[in-house]
């Protein structure tokens, strides 16, 4: 087969963008948004963290906000200007614990994605050089 399919191709750019160091890119913020009280707890309301990503507009963000009788709501959006979809009620230990696991899981995705179009880009510089078609 001598055509690829155009998802190969726009994932092996994305790789060659994401394996130059070099290249411009905006610094990541989650580990400014995840910053611990000082007295080792975490206020819930307010409490915030940004996904892994090269580009802002498609990170996401999670973030707990406090209603009435004490509980706690997750919005979470993607880039500055999504409308945010939210999660809860829920207690404020269960709001903390959604954030983390959902940035947890946001940043297992991204790894495993950035593997695979690095496996891609890697398949597709093997093929050019060996005078394939792409």
């Amino acid at each position: 087969m001598n055509q690829s399919d155009p998802t190969d191709h726009a994932l092996a750019t994305i790789a060659s963008i994401l394996d130059h160091p070099g290249s411009h890119r905006e610094p990541e913020r989650a580990k400014v948004d995840e910053k611990p009280e000082p007295s080792g707890q975490v206020e819930a309301d307010g409490y915030s963290k940004v996904g892994p990503g090269p580009m802002e507009a498609i990170r996401f963000k999670w973030t707990v906000r406090r209603e009435g009788d004490g509980l706690y709501f997750v919005d979470e959006t993607i880039g500055e200007n999504s409308q945010p979809v939210s999660n809860g009620p829920m207690p404020a230990d269960a709001a903390i614990r959604f954030v983390d696991d959902q940035a947890s899981e946001a940043r297992q995705r991204f790894e495993a994605l950035k593997s695979e179009m690095a496996g891609r880009a890697a398949a597709a510089s093997a093929v050019r050089g060996d005078g394939g078609e792409i």
